[in-house]
């Protein structure tokens, strides 16, 4: 019941992040990257300090706050890393090579004698023909820019095996407030070397950086945080991942784009994936 409500957790979570590709789109409109990122992130750690207040007002280890700090430490470079790739790359070529992490957290657990199931491997490959039928329509040759993508879905990855090896030692709100506090303070660095943020651009563009804060980040990451607590990290990945098929299905409700037979068979081939990666092995798995 537990890792049922974990992966219900996690599949709220990529409903949230598919919806604010919108947001995010909208809010480069007035600001930079970088601002954008600072203000999202202090708005996710700001609007947590309630919720803890009144759920989780005593905790007197220290754990949450190293793994606040590591996990913080890899969202920062991640999305660093993906926001220098998209400059250079398509969004649908962007949006595969990101979910390359699919693959990569198996193969990073695997290193770190963390064993996936076969079931798991299965789904991961069908994931990945899935993930090119949605995204791509393009050629797979490799530029920088992809380069530097690629990059960015292994540190996603290594956030995804950090946040498992934390979350079930201590509160996952109070790693989720540091870990936006560290990847605000971050981008505020990057933010006043890279741009010049203007306020009146930071307010216009509130509804966008509100969804993006608030709800991306601070509702859909804590709920990431919380749902590993209870699931094995390549599964996780795998429904995480649903939130490149959300973004697409936001499109064509919100935005009226029209969905191609190509996206259309990505996204069952996705959602087959996670089905077949839940199924039991007849030997148990150490993941």
């Amino acid at each position: 019941m537990k890792e049922l409500k974990g992966y219900a957790l996690l599949l709220l979570a990529s409903i949230i992040w598919g919806f604010a590709f919108a947001a995010q789109s909208a809010g480069m409109e007035y600001v930079g990257p970088f601002t954008f990122t600072a203000v999202r992130s202090f708005l996710g750690a700001f609007s947590l300090l309630p919720v803890i207040v009144f759920l989780d007002p005593h905790r007197n280890d220290a754990e949450w706050i190293k793994g606040g700090l590591a996990c913080g430490a890899c969202l920062s470079i991640a999305m660093t890393l993906q926001q220098l790739g998209l400059v250079t790359t398509s969004a649908g070529k962007s949006g595969f090579l990101t979910a390359l992490y699919i693959l990569f957290v198996p193969m990073i657990g695997t290193l770190l004698h963390r064993k996936a199931s076969l079931h798991a491997k299965i789904g991961v490959m069908i994931a990945l023909v899935g993930f090119y039928f949605l995204c791509l329509k393009e050629s797979l040759l490799l530029a920088k820019g992809d380069v530097v993508l690629v990059l960015s879905a292994i540190v996603f990855a290594i956030h995804i095996l950090v946040i498992d090896h934390y979350s079930p030692k201590t509160s996952g709100l109070r790693i989720s407030m540091v870990q936006f506090l560290v990847a605000g303070t971050f981008n505020l660095f990057l933010m006043f070397l890279f741009e010049k943020p203007m306020l009146s651009d930071i307010c216009n563009a509130w509804i966008p950086i509100g969804y993006a804060g608030i709800l991306s980040s601070g509702v859909g990451y804590t709920l990431q945080i919380i749902g590993q607590k209870h699931t094995k990290p390549t599964q996780a990945s795998l429904v995480m991942s649903l939130e490149s098929v959300f973004s697409v299905l936001a499109g064509w409700l919100i935005l009226k784009e029209a969905l191609s037979g190509r996206e259309l068979l990505g996204c069952a081939l996705i959602f087959a994936a996670i089905c077949i990666a839940q199924l039991p092995d007849k030997e148990k798995t150490n993941e």
